[in-house]
């Protein structure tokens, strides 16, 4: 836990956005203002948003009202609306590309949600095609063909689907995904409570095997962050995303160590905004208000809230 003092802090920086209206016209123009005065006129790239199938969400969401017990406290849905109403709201904050993370809990799930995810990136032109797997007989085929009909980033959930992803039956998919250069954004820290499977070992032998994996590790590699900036300085491919991170929710409960900024700092090429919208327990704009207060930079917010990924996804042939 951290002190009272930080807590105080956090919650201070907290208040700036509690008065604003979650989705609502004046949040949309306080999320629109942090880009335009960070240099991101184009808007944010967010490549930690959930869309998922709606009876798959709603056991989501239920399992996040249940999850006091698992963190110490309520975890509200802050975005709990129908899924137009939140692709509207993300349009209305100008996130100019975000994703649909997805995964499976169990064998036959995932083959079912690619095929959910690829007709969603077809009628929503700012998803970046997302698609998912699980450690399973057929994975290879599946995954090739989902990088075959043009899925641009992976998600792989080690907490929630309690598999080891150092596993023989999926080193041909990290081979795969490392040849194609498709991205996979894993939530492999033991954040917010761990897992048989989490933390860095696990993921650092699949990168012994696959250097060139493009792993985006979710949430900074919560609690665990100094170990997973090793991970950062020692493989060039790995990338973090900021989802949760410096949150006044995440600071009770896993704060990022300060001794740390320096690194973070250091590595601002492969930091990549990612925020868990909507299955936050506070505004979009609270991540984007803490993120400022690091101190970092507007050079370092713009390449983390827009340029980085801009260029590993191309969205443009200018990112700076």
């Amino acid at each position: 836990m951290v002190s009272e003092e930080v807590g105080e802090e956090y919650r201070e920086r907290s208040a700036r956005v509690l008065g604003l209206e979650p989705g609502g016209a004046r949040e949309a123009a306080a999320v629109r203002e942090f880009a335009r005065r960070i240099g991101a006129e184009r808007g944010l790239v967010d490549v930690h948003t959930h869309f998922m199938p709606d009876r798959v969400l709603r056991k989501v969401w239920a399992y996040f009202d249940a999850a006091g017990p698992l963190v110490g406290r309520q975890w509200p849905i802050t975005y709990r609306r129908a899924e137009d109403e939140r692709i509207a709201v993300l349009r209305a904050f100008g996130v100019r590309a975000f994703t649909s993370m997805l995964y499976p809990h169990k064998p036959g799930m995932a083959e079912w949600l690619n095929g959910w995810a690829a007709d969603f990136a077809a009628r929503v032109p700012e998803c970046l095609h997302t698609a998912t797997f699980f450690p399973e007989p057929g994975v290879e085929a599946y995954v090739r063909a989902a990088v075959e009909r043009g899925a641009r980033v992976f998600k792989a959930h080690v907490q929630v689907g309690a598999y080891d992803p150092a596993e023989p039956v999926l080193d041909p998919v990290w081979g795969l995904l490392a040849e194609a250069g498709v991205p996979v954004v894993a939530h492999c820290g033991s954040g917010p409570v761990p897992g048989k499977y989490t933390g860095p070992g696990p993921m650092r032998e699949v990168l012994a095997r696959h250097p060139r994996l493009r792993l985006v590790v979710a949430h900074l590699g919560m609690p665990e962050y100094s170990e997973f900036l090793d991970l950062v300085a020692d493989y060039p491919e790995v990338r973090l995303d900021t989802t949760m991170a410096w949150t006044g929710f995440a600071e009770e409960f896993a704060p990022f160590p300060h001794a740390e900024l320096p690194r973070l700092a250091a590595y601002g090429d492969r930091v990549l905004l990612g925020t868990d919208f909507p299955n936050t327990p506070y505004p979009y704009a609270h991540q984007l208000e803490v993120m400022a207060d690091l101190g970092l930079g507007e050079e370092w917010l713009r390449a983390v809230c827009h340029d980085n990924a801009a260029r590993l996804f191309g969205l443009d042939d200018n990112a700076s």
